[in-house]
């Protein structure tokens, strides 16, 4: 969280060229505190982890205060319900950002494990040991939390960091990054492990994303112009999601009473999360039975629903009716998209079709079916009777999570220590030569 001393010192608003040379000071500050951080043992890790959920409980009506500053000038620029419950922070959800601190100091440290070792022919002895990243660039948006979040993977995992927050949660990001370094400080946190960009000007993205001689990856969090900024400007690897898609289908082996229970979970529970359930098929023959039950269920909790012209038909009159736009829309909202399928094929080719291939469940007593499902949906995290919001790396035991990657190169799905971690080959000989 150490700014550089040009931006503090410098009027606002500043111009491009201070923008620049700040983002690359922070970026060289960050190269150098990657290299301290390999002396690092687990134990001083852990320790300075555990100052730093301290430090964020020492500093709570700092950071709530921040915070209602944020929800204030949120609500004066019109944000949506949904962008408001991102950013929106109390004391459980503060409790909850601490606790997710402390357990990242209870999981097992990732990096120098040896993930393969074998020995050649010829007498050499190969090691592939798991390795920091280097330095992480971590820019989103409303999610204060993501902060401290991303704070704590990237300590943990070895990588130096570099976060930029939206100008939405400016003051809330701002007090969570002076809490944590206060209390880090404490127990030997290295200067300029974890820096906070406090300029909030769009230029600082922009040369982040081209910061690729200090920048070893970058992760965008954030909503999908963000993320294909950053994707259009980086020179360095990118791992990303753009929409959290996601389906549930309800197959004819399906128990009905438990479809009901994860479908209202699944889009009820937080449903401005990514992992929240946007688009529900059911299969023909369980229609006329399971839409009535499900759409009252869902009604009582205040969610509106979108249906196509088969599925109006066991739905309330004066049901809207579903457009293209529908289905392959990331609501983030009490809103449902409902469509009947004559079977399993109608489902998988729909759900391949729209899917964000972020996490997508199948409800059914068959197994038969859920082989089918598992094999031919390609997302980074297939259920079986059970609700999408499962999908989170805090649930999977990962502690707190950096973000939910739909790439296949290098991680995928809920991304916590391990896959912010490279490899790299030791090789160990007794004057072994090739000629």
């Amino acid at each position: 969280m150490n700014t550089p001393s040009t931006t503090a010192n410098a009027p606002l608003p500043l111009t491009e060229a201070q923008i620049e040379q700040d983002i690359l000071q922070l970026g060289k500050q960050a190269k150098a505190a990657a290299l301290q951080l390999a002396l690092l043992s687990s134990d001083d890790k852990n320790k300075i982890l555990l100052a730093m959920a301290a430090g964020i409980r020492a500093a709570s009506d700092d950071i709530l205060a921040a915070n209602a500053l944020d929800i204030a000038a949120g609500e004066a620029k019109g944000l949506s319900s949904a962008m408001l419950d991102r950013l929106r922070l109390d004391t459980n959800r503060l409790e909850g950002i601490a606790s997710g601190v402390e357990q990242v100091a209870n999981l097992p440290d990732p990096t120098n494990e040896i993930m393969d070792e074998w020995d050649r022919p010829n007498g050499i002895h190969i090691q592939q040991l798991r390795v920091p990243i280097g330095v992480i660039g971590i820019i989103y948006e409303s999610r204060p939390n993501v902060t401290s979040d991303a704070a704590a993977l990237c300590f943990k995992s070895g990588n130096a960091t570099i976060l930029r927050g939206g100008s939405e949660a400016i003051h809330s990001n701002k007090a969570l990054a002076k809490a944590l370094q206060a209390g880090g400080e404490q127990a030997g946190l290295p200067k300029a492990a974890i820096q906070l960009i406090e300029n909030t000007d769009r230029a600082s993205v922009k040369y982040m994303a081209q910061m690729d001689q200090y920048l070893d990856l970058i992760i965008p969090r954030g909503g999908k112009g963000l993320i294909e900024t950053v994707v259009s400007l980086a020179r360095m690897p990118v791992i990303k999601h753009y929409d959290g898609i996601c389906h549930l289908y309800v197959d004819a082996a399906a128990d009905l009473d438990m479809a009901v229970k994860i479908t209202v979970d699944a889009k009820t529970q937080k449903p401005s999360v990514c992992n929240a359930l946007e688009t529900l098929l059911v299969d023909e023959s369980v229609a006329p039975i399971f839409l009535p039950l499900v759409e009252k269920a869902l009604k009582a909790k205040g969610v509106e629903l979108r249906a196509d012209e088969a599925s109006q038909t066991y739905l309330a009159a004066g049901t809207a009716t579903a457009t293209e736009e529908d289905w392959q829309t990331e609501y983030l909202e009490l809103i449902l998209a409902v469509k009947t399928v004559a079977n399993i094929d109608e489902a998988i080719d729909h759900i391949n079709t729209y899917s964000s291939k972020h996490s997508d469940c199948i409800i059914t007593q068959d197994e038969a079916q859920v082989q089918r499902f598992m094999t031919e949906i390609d997302a980074a995290c297939l259920f079986h009777n059970v609700s999408t919001r499962f999908s989170d790396g805090e649930e999977f035991g990962f502690g707190a999570e950096i973000g939910i990657s739909t790439d296949k190169l290098h991680a995928r799905g809920p991304m916590g220590l391990k896959e912010l971690t490279s490899y790299q080959y030791r090789i160990t000989g007794n004057g072994q030569t090739k000629s």
